[in-house]
């Protein structure tokens, strides 16, 4: 649950009071699931770089195992993790 701020207007008075409320998270299990999906892909996304100079230049990438390694880390953030709350995302390796 997540805490929120309810306004409320005395039509009487014209006093408007402010309360602490709980917030039910409406987010399905799936929804949060393809939320991180989607983040995770964005990272992806943001490394195909490497590959494809990779491949086209022959084995020009000197790191390129911790690229593969980073990539699959990604690709596993689902074993670990169900939503966006509390990841721990990999760290890319330098360029």
């Amino acid at each position: 649950m997540v805490k929120g701020i309810q306004k409320s207007l005395d039509l009487s008075t014209g006093v408007i009071t402010e309360s602490e409320i709980d917030i039910i998270d409406s987010e399905t299990a799936e929804q949060k699931l393809n939320n991180l999906r989607n983040k995770r892909n964005e990272f992806l996304s943001g490394s195909d770089w490497v590959v494809i100079k990779e491949r086209e230049e022959g084995g020009s990438v000197s790191n390129f195992a911790d690229w593969k390694k980073y990539r699959q880390k990604l690709r596993d953030i689902t074993k670990t993790y169900k939503s966006l709350d509390k990841v721990k995302w990999p760290t890319a390796p330098s360029e």
